[in-house]
């Protein structure tokens, strides 16, 4: 069998997949908040921003760590440039899932946030997911990660740890269709099978 010759795609396609996945997330989103103050939503407009912006950020964060996996298998060396973007928005939807939470949930009763992250073990592997997700998205400044070196793909191995969270998170809150979160721990156990040789050398 011959070698996979290297995918590359001309610049102007390129460009245009870059700008999607800026769009796709941002419009989406607001899309969907707009909805939300337009209360046409549902019966149920905050646990839909809850469910929207949670598996929003479940999707991309699975499809953030998919990147190098098929940049690799596929010789496409360009694929990696969007693993950056696609990660931010994952922590981005993540805030704004948390947001949603603290301000129709809670009503900004930050003592009682407290209380919920300490006495729910499902809020409490969600939150530790989120902070993850948040140092990542600090440590992915240029400049940061050029300062930190090789300490810098060490510490982004905890994005696998943050979907395997994520996962957890989905499947203890949920109260029935139990299989979509077992199909994100699926693929994120999948994931780090098939990234274990890499993440044991970080």
């Amino acid at each position: 069998m011959s070698p996979r010759k290297p995918i590359r795609v001309p610049r102007y396609l390129f460009i245009a997949c870059h700008l999607a996945v800026h769009l796709a997330p941002t419009i989406w989103l607001s899309v969907i908040f707009y909805l939300g103050l337009q209360d046409e939503l549902g019966g149920d407009p905050v646990q839909y921003l809850l469910d929207f912006t949670g598996i929003g950020a479940l999707n991309l964060l699975v499809a953030s760590l998919s990147v190098s996996l098929l940049a690799q298998h596929f010789k496409f060396a360009q694929l990696m440039k969007l693993r950056r973007p696609i990660g931010l928005y994952s922590a981005f939807y993540a805030f704004a899932h948390f947001t949603v939470y603290i301000a129709f949930e809670l009503q900004f009763e930050f003592n009682m946030l407290v209380s919920e992250i300490i006495k729910r073990p499902y809020i409490t592997i969600g939150f530790v997911a989120l902070l993850i997700l948040g140092l990542l998205s600090i440590t992915s400044l240029s400049w940061i990660k050029k300062s930190m070196g090789r300490k810098w793909f060490s510490l982004h191995k905890l994005s696998y740890l943050a979907v395997l969270l994520a996962g957890f998170h989905y499947l203890w809150l949920i109260k029935s269709g139990w299989y979509e979160p077992v199909i994100y721990l699926v693929i994120a156990g999948i994931l780090l099978f098939m990234k274990r040789e890499k993440l044991r050398k970080l």
